[in-house]
């Protein structure tokens, strides 16, 4: 058992994106065509996180023509390069399947509005 513990300590990444639930993001994934190995991002709302340590993963959904597309990604994979937060979401659930059922603008998850970390000390400077 402490074996497996060793492995899955080695394989996980210590720098880790953060992002949440309800968040749109875009998945910057590795992609081997025969000897050559190029980024392809992928970008949606993420509506599940599935927790289990090394096997902790996140499913991302995007519209593609018409068509509803969902991506399941490893997040501790070395293939998943970086996971950048376009538009930060602001939800109440921890899983969105409803939004499989939503069309157009009912599909929507409202925006997060909250200060950045520069402009509020920058704030607080010019107060005191």
């Amino acid at each position: 058992m402490n074996e497996i513990k060793a492995i899955e300590a080695a394989q996980m990444k210590s720098e880790l994106d953060e992002f949440k639930v309800g968040d749109t993001v875009k998945v910057h994934f590795k992609i081997v065509e025969g000897k050559t190995e190029r980024i392809q991002a992928y970008e949606g709302l993420v509506i599940c996180m599935k927790n289990s340590r090394i096997g902790k993963t996140f499913t991302v959904r995007k519209n593609s023509y018409g068509v509803g597309v969902e991506r399941v990604f490893p997040l501790h994979s070395p293939r998943v390069v970086k996971v950048e937060v376009m538009r930060p979401g602001k939800v109440r659930r921890a899983k969105l399947y409803y939004i499989r059922d939503k069309i157009g603008k009912a599909a929507k998850i409202k925006e997060l509005i909250s200060k950045k970390p520069h402009e509020a000390a920058a704030q607080e400077s010019t107060q005191a």
